[in-house]
């Protein structure tokens, strides 16, 4: 089958290192997805494994679609009765760009109305109940061109279960995951995080230093279809658990200088199995030193409305300050402040366009002296 990875923008090197970590050598991105192919087995890996895309999509086919009749046509000729049941809730998710069809609404409508009539050819029925399993059909639009997927993992994989209470401006996991993989941190590194809200990236961190699946506690909607092979989510959390890291590990060290926050952070790593993995503090982030060397300074640190421009500037200031005062250590933060880089003071030395949601952000990364920089 061919399957897709839809990754946020600026995450995709991140996945495709994911990728070729898992043995799936190096898949190309097209279009905001990293492609490859793969069995029922594989989505079920990579549903369970992957930390930074955001679902698993299976390819059920592409064609011309320069007008309605062609695109209903073109639905109608796939091969939906191998997916779909007559009892399948059948939901839609539509993009168009650049295409002469764009109104999202009218094409999923012709969509759903194709798949309907060759499920009721095909399987002989005359009405689809609609009762049972759900299956999210994907319809992207591109340059008149139409791509109609499935979506094997229902809830977006950023949901990876731990996280159920929310706190300000939460930073979305597999965000923090593509963070966490494509920084300097490695098992056994110093890590910290001064200003941890509710303890994404630390948890995340976590995870990555143990190897911990992060989708291994999660289900997924492949799984109730009647085409998935039965056992094939068990078997690849078998899997993961066989390649966890159980070794005692210096332990992650994240503050806030909300106590909420902390203790919110610290339920979250406790649902996430992570919690002793984790030291947490209440304190402000000036208070935070470190005799540790080549250590990971990773935050997601404040630049909401909530605070005048001028509180933030020293708030970065001060950031900046700290970062200094461990000049072997290397820093990196997501920041949608534009005066971020310049309080903080020092060109960054290396910045990506990052999304958090759906917010445009900047990571900025900071290296520290070698050897640490190796």
């Amino acid at each position: 089958m061919k399957l897709f990875v839809p990754v946020a923008s600026g995450v995709e090197a991140s996945v495709k290192r994911q990728l070729k970590a898992l043995g799936y050598g190096d898949c190309p991105a097209l279009l905001g997805r990293v492609c490859l192919e793969g069995d029922w087995q594989d989505v079920a890996r990579l549903n369970v494994s992957l930390r930074a895309g955001e679902r698993v999509l299976i390819g059920v086919g592409e064609f011309p679609s320069p007008d309605f009749d062609a695109l209903f046509e073109g639905v109608r000729a796939l091969a939906w009765e191998e997916y779909l049941s007559p009892h399948t809730r059948i939901l839609l998710d539509g993009k168009c760009v650049k295409s002469n069809l764009m109104a999202v609404k009218a094409t999923g409508g012709v969509v759903k109305k194709a798949i309907v009539e060759r499920l009721r050819k095909k399987l002989g029925v005359r009405e689809l109940d609609e009762r049972g399993e759900r299956a999210v059909v994907g319809v992207y639009l591109y340059e008149d061109r139409a791509y109609l997927t499935l979506d094997t993992s229902g809830e977006g994989l950023h949901k990876r279960g731990y996280r159920v209470r929310t706190y300000d401006a939460p930073l979305r996991e597999t965000t923090a995951a593509a963070m966490v993989e494509s920084s300097f941190f490695r098992a056994g590194r110093p890590f910290a995080d001064p200003f941890c809200g509710s303890g994404t990236l630390p948890i995340e961190a976590a995870l990555y230093m143990r190897n911990i699946a992060p989708g291994i506690a999660r289900e997924f909607d492949f799984t109730h279809w009647k085409c998935a092979p039965k056992g094939i989510l068990k078997q690849a959390r078998a899997e993961a658990r066989e390649r966890e890291v159980h070794e005692p590990l210096p332990p992650l060290f994240a503050s806030d200088i909300s106590q909420k926050a902390v203790e919110l952070a610290r339920f979250h790593a406790a649902r996430a199995g992570v919690e002793k993995d984790i030291v947490f503090c209440t304190q402000d982030m000036r208070a935070f030193s470190s005799a540790q060397r080549c250590g990971i300074l990773m935050s997601n640190p404040p630049y909401g409305e909530r605070l005048r421009d001028a509180d933030l500037r020293g708030l970065y200031r001060d950031f900046g300050a700290l970062f200094r005062a461990l000049p072997d250590w290397s820093c990196y933060f997501l920041s949608a402040y534009d005066g971020a880089e310049r309080a903080f003071g020092g060109r960054a030395d290396k910045k990506r366009r990052l999304w958090n949601a759906r917010l445009s952000c900047t990571l900025y990364a900071y290296f520290g002296t070698p050897p640490c920089k190796k």
